[in-house]
């Protein structure tokens, strides 16, 4: 299996809902690097698994919409937790939309996966991994 790997970063406000969050239950700031891995079994005609350029360009407009907001005031998140899991689930389910609607390229059509980590600090992050 072949990957690559873009990243990115995202600074937000969220607070989150649950004794288990403790003082992150109040508004609070995150940085998160972010890193968007692509997946396929065999390369492209051209020998890549996704264009890099394409790939980076894609994730940053995925996340375009969501820096520097309050995460807590976005329509789609209402009601929802706004985990680093989440924002993972997130921002990989649309990548892949972003596949489909072959904003990375044609070839990309022969991507099988894509997986998300969000680095909350050096020592803890987390991922979601979707199948195409």
């Amino acid at each position: 299996m072949f990957s690559v790997t873009v990243r990115d970063h995202l600074m937000v406000a969220h607070s989150l809902r649950g004794e288990v969050f403790g003082p992150a239950q109040r508004l609070h700031g995150a940085t998160f690097l972010v890193d968007a891995t692509f997946r396929r079994p065999d390369l492209d005609p051209d020998g890549i698994v996704v264009d890099i350029g394409l790939a980076t360009r894609e994730l940053g407009a995925v996340l375009d919409p969501l820096r520097y907001s309050n995460l807590d005031e976005v329509p789609d998140f209402s009601g929802r937790n706004t985990t680093t899991e989440f924002l993972a689930k997130t921002i990989a389910d649309r990548l892949a939309e972003k596949v489909r609607a072959g904003a990375l390229g044609e070839s990309a059509h022969g991507l099988t996966g894509i997986a998300v980590t969000l680095h909350e600090s050096h020592v803890a992050w987390a991922s979601y991994e979707l199948t195409l």
